[in-house]
């Protein structure tokens, strides 16, 4: 954009000359003046225009090169849109610059005000960016922040150790008993009142005698010190149940869902102390269930339903040596044929093949619901699906009787089971 008159100028006139000779700027003015003059009437004359502000300075800009000269007029306009355009079509009726011939003509007529307004909505772009991501606050913030305050409100201080608890810990009949405050905070969010804190690795007085009068479950991170914290508890305390964080995650770090599953999966103090004695692997860092998942807990109301009867011998682990593993199920070539076409039928579906004995297809479900299924379905005795085989998987297919598994990948030996393992690499 050409230097613009103090006057405010609504339009630019960009036009271009071409002279074949050699002039200079006050030339270029001059022929402008005096070709136009009386050429539009006393109304639209220049000079008087320019006089009365109208039309603002007129910018010259010339490039000489092997004897002609090459530039451009740019003429700033208050007139309407109109007598602007009047104005510029004048400036192509000029023919002779000097000595020279020229020929002027008009490139564009420009909206100083769509400029403008361009730059004003860029620019208000820039500064209602940086307004909500430096100023106002998210509205997800606004709501954690306010739920935390909350929370922390409901945060009281129990016995002569002031054990942060939930404010249902003294009317509830039964308790959860965690590790720290930050644990009882969690719980809190997930809408559990009946809860309590050790607030230490050591076993306080005051939680001793508050055991004896409730039902308890102690609830303590999926981690070595989980397990140390279990031991001493259970050896002082009257406990019910037990739920250990899945592997490697702790009780704060736990999602509401997370925290719900592990609850579920609570086992009796009786079975934690022979599962700590014994060294039985976890299951995804939880002690094995002998329970019945339609125990409740919401609130602190207790719904549990009488323990499924202990079983007299332990379940064994996964893992066992080569020679311990029991002789496999022989699958024939035509059946690692139809494994495999069924596998690449699922590549990207997340989806699973339940077949029979006969290797006839029993029906499809996506993965993520597999085990639940196998619980309710009988009579599988392969799984083609889309994932991973992981202990979890081992454990419940030889409960049920399945003699292949046939996954993507396998995050479990063939050695460790007599399970047949088949993988993509396996048929590679």
């Amino acid at each position: 954009m050409g230097k613009i008159s103090q006057v405010s100028a609504k339009y630019i006139i960009h036009t271009s000359i071409n002279i074949e000779g050699t002039v200079d700027r006050p030339d270029i003015i001059g022929a402008i003046f005096g070709q136009t003059e009386g050429l539009l009437g006393s109304d639209l004359e220049l000079r008087e225009l320019q006089k009365s502000g109208r039309i603002g300075r007129i910018e010259v800009n010339t490039d000489i090169k092997a004897g002609k000269t090459d530039g451009m007029i740019i003429i700033p306009s208050s007139l309407d849109k109109t007598e602007t355009a009047i104005v510029a079509a004048a400036m192509e009726t000029i023919q002779r610059i000097g000595p020279c011939n020229a020929k002027v003509k008009v490139q564009k007529l420009e909206d100083v005000r769509i400029s403008k307004r361009n730059f004003v909505i860029q620019r208000a772009k820039e500064l209602l960016k940086f307004f909500t991501e430096n100023e106002l606050p998210d509205s997800q913030e606004m709501a954690e922040e306010v739920s935390q305050s909350v929370r922390m409100g409901e945060v009281v201080e129990w016995g002569r150790e002031r054990l942060p608890a939930g404010p249902g810990i003294n009317d509830s009949e039964e308790i959860i008993l965690c590790e720290g405050r930050a644990d009882v905070l969690s719980l809190l969010k997930c809408g559990f009142k009946n809860v309590i804190a050790l607030n230490g690795t050591s076993v306080p007085e005051s939680i001793i005698p508050l055991c004896a009068a409730k039902v308890v479950t102690l609830f303590v991170d999926g981690d070595r010190g989980g397990d140390l914290i279990t031991r001493e508890v259970l050896d002082v305390a009257e406990i019910d149940f037990v739920v250990k964080a899945p592997d490697g995650k702790e009780v704060e770090e736990l999602t509401q869902k997370e925290i719900h599953k592990a609850l579920r999966g609570r086992i009796t103090a009786e079975q934690a102390k022979m599962d700590l004695k014994d060294g039985v692997p976890t299951r995804n860092g939880q002690l094995k269930p002998q329970y019945s998942r339609q125990d409740s807990y919401r609130g602190g109301e207790r719904n549990v339903r009488a323990p499924v009867a202990q079983q007299q011998t332990m379940t064994q682990p996964v893992a066992r040596t080569a020679s311990a593993v029991a002789p496999k199920n022989v699958v024939s070539d035509e059946q690692k044929k139809k494994f495999k076409q069924m596998l690449d039928d699922l590549v990207g579906t997340r989806g699973a093949y339940l077949l029979d004995g006969s290797m006839t297809m029993l029906g499809k479900v996506p993965s993520t619901e597999l085990q639940g299924t196998l619980r309710s379905v009988k009579g599988v005795q392969a799984i083609v699906f889309d994932g991973s085989i992981t202990r979890d998987l081992i454990l419940l297919a030889e409960k049920n009787g399945i003699h292949s598994l046939v996954a993507m990948d396998s995050k479990v030996k063939p050695v460790e089971t007599k399970i047949n393992i088949y993988t993509m690499q396996s048929f590679s």
